[in-house]
């Protein structure tokens, strides 16, 4: 006789005893049965013999965001310490692929397939402005006269570094000299 058939001959009379029948006399095997054999045998007895556990195979996938990344840029068309952003950023997604087992419904193991990217992201480009205001001699006003070593009018004779478009009125010292007639303002021929 063997183990099994020894456990379930054991179950049925603890099935007869607890119904107020009187149980055959155990069998040799089912008396020398270890204290375990109980619990082994209720589970056995739960599911009828010769029934296996419904396996199954499922590919599953999942998805999840890449996250963009942020690239700064100097635009000198931009006044000092502005921003402003260029093109927006985007997340990507990155795709799984899992085979998934199932045990009578529920799920009992998973592996992983694969992975790919099925939407890159977009990098998002925020510009930053480099742009400083020129500054101008204090000395002058209508335009803005900046400070260097030397300022000639735009078109004259003289050779900067720096230039100014005139009219330009000279409303301090005449520093650069400007005013060559002496009439107030400068750079007007």
């Amino acid at each position: 006789m063997t183990r099994t058939f020894a456990a379930a001959c054991a179950a049925a009379a603890l099935v007869l005893t607890a119904c107020g029948s009187t149980p055959a006399t155990p069998t040799k095997a089912a008396a020398s049965a270890s204290p375990t054999t109980p619990a082994a045998t209720t589970s056995a007895a739960a599911a009828p013999a010769g029934t296996t556990p419904a396996v199954e195979k499922r590919t599953v996938t999942r998805t999840r965001p890449i996250p963009f990344k942020t690239r700064k840029v100097k635009d000198p068309s931009l006044d000092a310490g502005t921003t402003r952003v260029k093109r927006r950023g985007a997340a990507g997604v990155m795709t799984y692929s899992y085979e998934v087992t199932y045990t009578d419904g529920e799920p009992t193991g998973k592996k992983l397939l694969g992975k790919k990217v099925t939407k890159k992201p977009v990098t998002e480009i925020v510009a930053i402005g480099t742009k400083s205001e020129p500054r101008c001699d204090e000395n002058y006003s209508g335009a803005c006269v900046p400070i260097a070593s030397d300022v000639d009018c735009a078109g004259g004779s003289g050779n900067g570094p720096a230039y100014v478009q005139g009219p330009v009125r000279v409303i301090g010292d005449d520093v650069y000299g400007l005013d060559r007639d002496g009439d107030g303002t400068a750079c007007d021929t």
